[in-house]
């Protein structure tokens, strides 16, 4: 698929797009809870139908409803689930465990950059207490063999996911005593942590935290809550709320929760700082950023990796220079993030150069256009939309439909957008 943008305007207002972080928790917890439980979700994506397709493979019953998902838990796990876990690294990395923990026998299939991604020290981890895994870069990944022990010892830096997925597998172990996760270092990509307790207690989990220790109290049990609803995305709100920084006119993004536990809301502090014109409403839940003059930063991403790449286009059309550190865990993302937001944003006419761990943008008062690729990465893809309304001449997207990963609707809704008067 293939999108030209013309120099667009958008401007007006739209809803958020459901989470898919904490849609792929939700789902998670439903399936392994004591009674069926409807998630709402209004849309979806292909990382959470990922998740789907992997919970009802492990035995779980789930219908999509008009509002959300119809989640029936595992009742018994068939002799060898079958699971697509497509391109979504957190489908994989959130259910290996728990795929360890039920004693399932399974086969995880992947596709694009996924395989090479890598799974070490979680793969190791589990292989020493008890799991039987294929070797790693394996596709399919064949699982066999029960978890085993009640102390996991896990390097806290390499990824969030790692220690979120051991979380959602301890309940299931059914230990006389606590079981827990003894990190090493600091944790990366932290509120994704926070975002995997809070959706453990939404479901009766409650874990605590002393001293680098996470623990889960002896027979804890999923319980359903009521209806869970899976708050608006803070990732996918990001390029819209950058247009209104870049653009000719305001965007407000409803349904986004100032005090989720998301860490991409982060994306107002940093807008704000680069001089943007930031309005929150708490109380309505909404979010309008509207152009003012921009002027570059540095910035920390290391708690923020998937906003490096909107930021970078930002920073290309605001004045001076921003230095972004950090973010070297961009490069094995579904595309080498680093390398991919600096060649599409050269190729727009901007001035951006690598570095180890970041990148380094100086500021343009306007781009120059033409075709990029989004290298099958979605956050690409909506990252040269962003650059776009920055840009002299029409930008042309190859590859457009990489956004189906996360936002599948957001060429439609730039284009309602644009047509707003």
């Amino acid at each position: 698929m293939q999108v030209t943008l013309r120099t667009p305007k958008p401007r007006g207002t739209l809803p958020a797009f459901p989470s898919k972080s904490e849609a792929h928790r939700y789902l998670i917890c439903a399936a392994l809870a004591n009674a069926p439980t409807h998630v709402v979700c209004a849309q979806s994506n292909d990382d959470i139908d990922a998740t789907v397709s992997c919970l009802c493979a492990l035995g779980a019953g789930i219908t999509r409803t008009e509002q959300g998902f119809w989640v029936m838990p595992i009742d018994r796990v068939p002799d060898t689930a079958d699971m697509d876990c497509s391109e979504s690294g957190s489908t994989l990395r959130f259910l290996l465990p728990v795929i360890c923990a039920l004693g399932a026998r399974a086969r995880m299939t992947m596709h694009g950059r996924l395989p090479k991604r890598p799974l070490s020290p979680l793969y190791e981890l589990l292989c020493e207490h008890g799991a039987t895994i294929s070797p790693k870069g394996s596709n399919p990944l064949e699982i066999s063999g029960k978890l085993q022990g009640a102390d996991f010892l896990i390097a806290a830096n390499v990824s969030s996911q790692y220690i979120s997925g051991l979380l959602f597998a301890l309940p299931l172990l059914d230990l006389d005593t606590p079981a827990t996760v003894r990190l090493v270092g600091q944790v990366e990509s932290r509120p994704y942590l926070d975002m995997t307790i809070a959706a453990l207690a939404a479901f009766g989990i409650a874990v605590e935290e002393h001293d680098g220790v996470l623990s889960i109290p002896a027979h804890s049990r999923y319980v359903a809550p009521s209806a869970p609803v899976v708050g608006g995305d803070w990732s996918g709100a990001a390029p819209w709320l950058c247009m209104g920084a870049v653009g000719k006119h305001a965007l407000c993004v409803t349904g986004l929760d100032p005090a989720s536990t998301q860490g991409d809301r982060a994306i107002l502090s940093v807008l704000s700082r680069m001089g943007a014109d930031v309005q929150v409403d708490e109380a309505a839940q909404t979010v309008t950023v509207s152009p003012a003059p921009l002027h570059g930063i540095d910035l920390d991403a290391s708690q923020i990796p998937d906003l490096v790449p909107v930021i970078a286009a930002t920073a290309a059309l605001a004045q001076g220079t921003t230095r972004i550190t950090g973010a070297g865990r961009l490069r094995i993302k579904e595309s080498d993030r680093l390398a991919t937001t600096t060649a599409v944003l050269r190729a727009l006419g901007a001035d951006v150069r690598e570095t180890d761990d970041g990148l380094v943008i100086v500021g343009k008062p306007t781009l120059d256009g033409g075709t990029v690729q989004s290298f099958g990465d979605h956050r690409i893809a909506m990252t040269a939309a962003v650059a776009s309304l920055g840009c002299q001449a029409p930008v042309t997207i190859e590859d457009a439909q990489a956004v189906a990963k996360s936002y599948p609707t957001f060429w439609e809704q730039l284009d309602l957008l644009c047509q707003t008067h």
